[in-house]
């Protein structure tokens, strides 16, 4: 079922199996994307969020769950429903597992004592955990939400990335052989990928070249530009000019800052660069923008 979908923005939300549902979710608008969906109080929610940043609303609004890029969420409540209502900031992709406690224990009953909330004393018990994924797991999301697969064998596709997705998040090996992890390479890889993401972000006022980041991740060039692409969306200089203009938003929102002070911190040599960059990125000018704010 699509909820969502225009040029920069999109949102589905897909039957997997029965007493389970896969949510694919990206924002690459310059606006926030709200999305909101009912889940029954006997679900289990994972929410991965491999690029940008989100908010999770409860109460009406009362209080929120932050979720930042390469983290995971999973919440479960069996006295209350928790329904999904969250703000994708600009430029975030997301990826939730819904499956119910009855089809999950099916699926991991064997393996129940790993899994602190499927143990006998805890099953009456609500559970919250936010913590960094890995590398793996970050594979299988790119590939859950950018896969180029045919029609006729998509369900099959997605509900194998799903359980592929849930078998990770719960694999506590610490030190994975090949024998153990078929994804080593691939894993290996993205771990270099996301420390290029650090340190052009590190070094946003002079990132380094192309050929300098691939050197010093250990990298070809030619698979850290693929790598990149296929893991955030983006190239990488693409990407970094985002994550700036976002610096630029929010520092010309705390009304700390002018345009020149912004561009200059930014990384900008002249102010006719920053603002050039800014109104191509907003179609306006950081003065006008800054008016705006103020008024």
């Amino acid at each position: 079922m699509k909820e969502k979908n225009n040029d920069k923005s999109s949102s589905e939300l897909t039957e997997v199996d029965s007493g389970c549902y896969v949510l694919r979710a990206k924002n690459d608008d310059d606006a926030s994307l709200d999305f909101s969906h009912t889940v029954a109080q006997d679900f289990l929610q994972f929410h991965f969020c491999l690029k940008g940043q989100m908010n999770f609303k409860y109460n009406q609004g009362s209080y929120t769950f932050p979720l930042n890029e390469d983290h995971s969420m999973l919440l479960y409540n069996p006295a209350k429903e928790l329904p999904i209502d969250v703000e994708l900031s600009p430029n975030t992709w997301l990826v939730s597992v819904l499956i119910s406690i009855t089809k999950f224990h099916a699926l991991f009953s064997s393996d129940a004592d790993h899994i602190p909330f499927l143990s006998s004393e805890n099953t009456a018990k609500k559970y919250y955990d936010n913590l960094p994924f890995t590398s793996s797991i970050a594979v299988v999301l790119s590939q859950v939400l950018q896969s180029k697969i045919h029609d006729s064998i998509k369900a099959l596709y997605i509900k194998g990335k799903v359980y592929e997705l849930l078998s990770l998040y719960f694999n506590k090996s610490e030190d994975p052989s090949v024998e153990q992890c078929p994804f080593l390479v691939d894993e290996e890889n993205v771990r270099k990928i996301r420390k290029a993401k650090e340190i052009v972000l590190e070094r946003m006022t002079d990132p380094p070249s192309l050929e300098n980041l691939a050197v010093e991740i250990g990298l070809s060039l030619k698979k850290l530009k693929e790598g990149f692409k296929e893991l955030y969306g983006d190239t990488i200089y693409a990407y970094l000019l985002d994550h700036k203009m976002e610096e630029a938003r929010r520092m010309l929102n705390s009304k700390k800052y002018n345009v020149n002070e912004v561009g200059l911190k930014l990384g900008y040599s002249t102010a006719s660069h920053f603002i050039a960059a800014f109104k191509k990125k907003y179609g306006t000018t950081p003065k006008k923008y800054l008016g705006s704010v103020s008024s």
